[in-house]
């Protein structure tokens, strides 16, 4: 996994290849971050979509964040499923291609 210079932006990387990657944004929502989760087309190893998840949930906004809106493939099960295994409350519904997922954080301590 790496970050950008900006931090904002998480790719997940095999062999100088992009596999995944993610956008976090703020938003005007007290508590609340966005993410644009994007896994490339053609063959990626298994567990791509978790390990996006996983960083996604790692970066400091999201951290310190109370809820997580997110977009992702709407085809994409593996990234919802983790999503349902690390936050609470997980609401997710179609849009075109894409899925819109709302989800409360577990706050660490």
């Amino acid at each position: 996994m790496t970050r950008r210079d900006d931090d904002q932006t998480i790719h997940i990387e095999a062999e100088g290849r992009t596999l995944a990657s993610a956008e976090v944004h703020s938003t005007d929502e007290p508590g609340v971050v966005h993410s644009d989760m994007h896994v490339e087309s053609g063959h990626v190893p298994g567990g791509t979509g978790t390990r996006l998840v996983d960083a996604v949930l790692e970066h400091p906004q999201v951290d310190e964040a109370d809820r997580l809106l997110a977009t992702m493939p709407l085809g994409d099960t593996e990234m919802i499923d983790r999503v349902r295994e690390k936050c609470d409350d997980v609401q997710a519904r179609a849009a075109g291609a894409t899925k819109l997922v709302r989800a409360r954080l577990e706050h660490r301590d």
